[in-house]
């Protein structure tokens, strides 16, 4: 009844039309004087008959299509309807196929950003009960090591500014302000607020950039991504008094920032995988640190922002991490001293 009532509601101005129609040849007759009534009753008839005709044709062979229209859908397939007869229906049920798929892009890609949220919490959450319990072991001593309670609290300080990014991931564009910054100045800001790690580890910074150089970012991003590449440097170099090496170079594409630690390197089996969500490799696994996420924030943050990423490592003799800044964010800049 529901798909011959929906079907009747459908062709309600075709049938007043047809109704127009037939009154419009009553007429016709009526200003000729009826003078052939059987004529009339005949035209009428037959536009009746093969209206109604028309109409049954029609219903019986679109009665599966309404029949399918009017359930209660049980799941999201069930948009998908098979049975079509017209280029009409053809077309709507192309385009409603085509908004199911994009309706599934978009459910995977929420449940994969709040999945990969959930995971790193969890996984976040439990790292940061490390330092934790350090911190309050050493608080129980008689006296506080301040180097080492030092220690802990940037562990925990920097787990939060992982967490913080992660968040803000998403709303990326919304959190951007590209300016012209002078390169040299913001590597020695990060440098100097990571001074206490290169101490802690025996290692030494070596900044080879000229302080004319500039590039075009954002300056916050920027850091949070060259403090990634410095901690992962300083974390995977485990001798004494070594170095890692920061340079500067004009390529052809745009200027190109070096960071080369003489670590432990970086299996060529991980190599390709290193910037992908939770995965810590080899690496990781040694030092029981890793969340597997620094990288991974740092190479979409570089693919929003238009930066090249690249890492390159050979096991042993240490890792080498590049960022291109592309033509049109490299030069020099004499006049200003404030890099904006």
């Amino acid at each position: 009844m529901k798909t011959f009532t929906l079907f009747v509601k459908e062709h309600v101005s075709f049938m007043l039309f047809q109704i127009g129609l037939v009154s419009f040849i009553l007429l016709l007759f009526w200003l000729d004087g009826f003078r052939n009534p059987n004529t009339a009753i005949y035209s009428v008839a037959m536009s009746i008959l093969l209206t109604a005709g028309y109409l049954g044709a029609k219903f019986i062979m679109r009665r599966t299509y309404y029949a399918k229209i009017v359930e209660k859908p049980k799941q999201m397939e069930d948009a998908l309807i098979r049975h079509i007869m017209t280029p009409e229906h053809r077309q709507t049920t192309a385009f409603t196929r085509e908004l199911y798929r994009l309706y599934q892009h978009e459910v995977q890609t929420l449940y994969d950003r709040q999945n990969r949220h959930l995971h790193f919490m969890n996984q976040w959450v439990h790292q940061m009960k490390t330092p934790i319990s350090v911190i309050n072991l050493l608080l129980q001593e008689e006296e506080v090591d301040k180097k080492s309670l030092e220690q802990e609290v940037a562990r925990i300080q920097n787990g939060l500014d992982i967490v913080l990014v992660n968040a803000r991931l998403d709303t990326f564009e919304e959190d951007m302000q590209i300016e012209r910054l002078l390169l040299r100045h913001v590597l020695q800001e990060v440098l100097t607020e990571n001074k206490r790690l290169f101490i802690a580890n025996g290692l030494f910074p070596v900044l080879n950039v000229d302080e004319h150089l500039t590039v075009a970012t954002d300056r916050k991003w920027i850091k949070f991504m060259l403090n990634q590449f410095i901690t992962n440097a300083v974390k995977y170099t485990f001798e004494k008094g070594k170095k890692i090496h920061v340079n500067a170079v004009q390529l052809p594409e745009g200027l190109c920032l070096e960071i080369k630690d003489e670590g432990i390197g970086i299996p060529a089996s991980d190599i390709h995988r290193v910037t992908k969500a939770f995965f810590t490799g080899e690496n990781g696994r040694l030092t029981g640190e890793s969340t597997g996420m620094g990288l991974y924030i740092a190479s979409e943050v570089c693919e929003k922002l238009g930066h090249e990423l690249t890492i390159s490592s050979k096991q042993g003799e240490g890792t080498t991490i590049s960022l291109v800044f592309k033509d049109g964010e490299a030069g020099e800049q004499v006049d200003d001293a404030t890099g904006r």
